[in-house]
């Protein structure tokens, strides 16, 4: 039964990193089509368009790496060593400080959109 267990959520943390993989093609995808068409556009488009692909691309990349978290979590709970255990700490780690980053960025540009349509000061900078 612990075996099947084992097999089991195996499976399942592959799928889910499977889909994180998925949402990542998709969006580098999407980001190309339309980093193309901003950098295509004549006249120039402006520098919010730019950063309006970035953004839109590192939102994906945070809900990608929420899945592959997940995954990590996953593979937490069948590790059969705590060399594996600590491997995949680290990595779960490294995945959280990124995501946290990206978010940081995303809210800071949402902040200053904010301030720009708005004409609020922005916070902390």
């Amino acid at each position: 039964m612990e075996q099947l267990f084992k097999a089991w959520t195996g499976y399942l943390a592959s799928g889910v990193e499977a889909a994180a993989g998925i949402i990542i093609a998709f969006a580098a995808i999407e980001a190309t089509w339309r980093a193309l068409g901003v950098f295509l556009a004549r006249p120039a488009a402006p520098d919010e368009a730019k950063e309006g692909v970035r953004l839109r691309l590192a939102r994906w990349l945070a809900v990608a790496l929420e899945f592959e978290l997940a995954a990590d979590i996953l593979r937490t709970a069948i590790a059969p060593s705590w060399d594996e255990i600590g491997k995949l700490a680290a990595i779960a780690a490294l995945r959280t400080i990124l995501n946290y980053f990206l978010q940081k960025e995303i809210e800071q540009n949402a902040e200053r959109q904010r301030a720009v349509q708005g004409h609020t000061p922005i916070k902390g900078g």
